[in-house]
């Protein structure tokens, strides 16, 4: 293992200029000395990507929303180019500037599903805050947020998106783990839906 004070690399370089993700290269350091190529893609701005700011600042968020009655999940299955097929998901998105990860999911919930979210503050903080996502691609973190669906008022899903809603019971849910294709941040929080209480969906979130 390194020193603490060692680098791991000797230079970073931009390699596109793209509106909404970029490709960048690090001259990268091996444990003994060698040099090598290492790749990575960032939404950020390049002097925002996170090999520079260190930051744990979420760029999106997903989103936990179960029905009144604790019985459902709320779901999407969406069309995803680089699989060039459909995945299921969490409704989620990006948190836009000005906004909290709070605001963007009543947002992205309407724009992709349709249903009105009531967000649950309750429970620790640290399980809202960013994790990283495919850390050995992306410096890009989510946060997840809670809540319960309370009213369905039309979706509003753009053009370029692909959305089917779905709600799921336990059934489905181990049915979608067992039998389609789905997002790790989404097959993690379905075995969770297993677990959860109908009657205290939230439970989880209390230490």
């Amino acid at each position: 293992m390194r020193n603490k004070d060692e680098k791991h690399y000797r230079g970073i370089e931009k390699l596109t200029d793209n509106p909404f993700l970029n490709l960048y290269h690090i001259d990268a350091l091996g444990r003994d000395g060698m040099p090598f190529h290492y790749y990575f893609a960032s939404r950020n701005g390049e002097d925002n990507i996170k090999h520079k700011t260190h930051s744990l600042r979420p760029e999106g968020m997903a989103v936990y929303a179960v029905t009144e009655d604790g019985q459902h999940l709320v779901l999407v299955r969406q069309y995803r180019y680089p699989m060039d097929d459909y995945l299921y998901e969490l409704p989620a998105g990006l948190i836009e500037p000005g906004e909290t990860a709070s605001e963007a999911a009543c947002r992205e919930m309407i724009e992709e599903t349709g249903w009105k979210l009531k967000v649950y503050e309750g429970g620790e903080p640290a399980f809202r805050r960013g994790f990283f996502l495919a850390q050995g691609l992306t410096d890009e973190s989510g946060s997840m947020i809670f809540g319960t669906v309370t009213e369905q008022v039309g979706q509003q899903m753009e053009n370029t998106e692909d959305i089917q809603v779905i709600l799921a019971d336990r059934q489905e849910v181990l049915r979608i783990l067992r039998q389609e294709r789905v997002s790790m941040r989404c097959g993690l929080m379905l075995m969770q839906f297993l677990k959860a209480e109908t009657e205290a969906p939230f439970d989880f979130l209390h230490l």
